[in-house]
């Protein structure tokens, strides 16, 4: 049902092609995230004309509005919104883990963000949505604590996630679909090794890393990745799940990390902040009022390639939505661009050169 092929390979980083039945995608691998069935300011248009291969949606979003009906009656996701490529749909867990749903051995209760009404979302139903909604990719529903927590809520969190992805890796979806298991474990080394191990031994199409880069330091969040990247297979795909700041991602990689998704370059560019290779640029700030030159000299996105830091600066200070547009275009190139560099170094051996050139901008240690 889908397979990844490793091409290249420098140390642990890895460049390979996943093929599923829709056909395939290059990893490194950034997914530009369509919470609502679109990213933001942005239109499918927009990521086709970009490049990328893969989008991810929100179960979570969906089945409340506008329903994971309306979106299977309608063709599912990919006719629905308009998208061409391959998609990914999250479990809505992190989402509903968010709102302190009551959680039980059986799933969760929580409130509708929308309308306040009362929902139920098993390992089953979660299944049963996202077979409606129709990703390519379909992730199993986790449990996600907040870090940090205290180890018991931890230990928890793994044990339920374990369980219920058993019950995900039985329930009926929808053929050709791809189902992911995902790993907790918090920052403890040992509990995610053995999450891993038990998520392993239920033989999914791919893997997610999820509960990192949830505001954790780093010494504490690469020791965790690395210990469940040990015991994931080397022939599956391994997603390290809403991770997108530049430096993150190039360790991630380093490890032999393929899948990425965040909502981080779309976010930063609706609050003026610009992804360059020199570094963030916050482009409300006076000192670009009269600059002429590009977001990003080095970049070669139609945005950079046209209009002016000057001009772009004026449309956020005016309010204007043109800008919210463009700044999203760009940062979505960009982070592009960055994963792209990253399997061009895979390919000819110079990965470790490539990670530390990034980490003289990005680095945060």
């Amino acid at each position: 049902m889908l397979q990844i092929d490793i091409a290249a390979a420098d140390g642990p980083a890895r460049a390979g092609t996943v093929t599923t039945p829709r056909g395939t995608f290059r990893t490194p691998c950034f997914m530009p995230v369509g919470t609502r069935g679109t990213v933001r300011a942005a239109s499918a248009v927009d990521l086709e004309d970009l490049g990328f291969e893969v989008v991810l949606a929100n179960t979570y979003h969906l089945m409340l509005r506008p329903g994971a009906e309306v979106v299977e009656e309608l063709g599912g996701l990919g006719a629905f919104s308009g998208w061409r490529g391959h998609t990914l749909t999250d479990s809505g867990g992190f989402q509903v883990f968010s709102l302190k749903p009551k959680v039980d051995d059986e799933g969760v209760t929580f409130r509708s963000t929308y309308d306040g009404s009362m929902h139920r979302l098993t390992p089953e139903d979660a299944v049963r949505a996202q077979s409606q909604i129709g990703a390519d990719i379909q992730m199993v529903l986790d449990v996600c604590p907040p870090l940090p927590s205290p180890p018991d809520v931890v230990r928890v969190a793994v044990e339920r996630t374990a369980a219920w992805a058993a019950r995900a890796r039985q329930a009926p979806r929808r053929e050709g679909q791809a189902l992911f298991g995902i790993v907790q474990g918090g920052v403890d080394p040992a509990l995610r090794t053995e999450s891993a191990r038990r998520t392993v031994e239920l033989s999914f199409d791919g893997y997610g890393i999820g509960g990192l880069s949830v505001g954790e330091p780093r010494d504490e969040m690469l020791p965790a990745l690395a210990a469940a990247l040990a015991e994931l297979p080397e022939d599956k795909p391994r997603y390290l799940m809403g991770v997108g700041d530049p430096i993150n991602i190039v360790d991630a990689v380093g490890m032999g990390v393929d899948m990425f998704d965040c909502v981080l370059p779309t976010r930063l560019a609706r609050h003026g902040s610009v992804l360059t290779s020199a570094g963030r640029l916050q482009l409300r700030n006076a000192a670009f009022a009269r600059d002429p030159g590009p977001l990003d000299p080095a970049c070669p996105c139609r945005v950079c390639a046209r209009w002016s830091r000057a001009y772009l600066r004026h449309l956020l200070q005016v309010g204007e939505l043109t800008a919210l547009h463009l700044l999203t275009v760009h940062n979505l190139a960009w982070t592009l661009a960055l994963v792209r560099a990253a399997r061009a170094a895979i390919d000819t051996g110079t990965y470790a050169r490539f990670r530390a050139d990034t980490a003289a901008v990005w680095s945060t240690d």
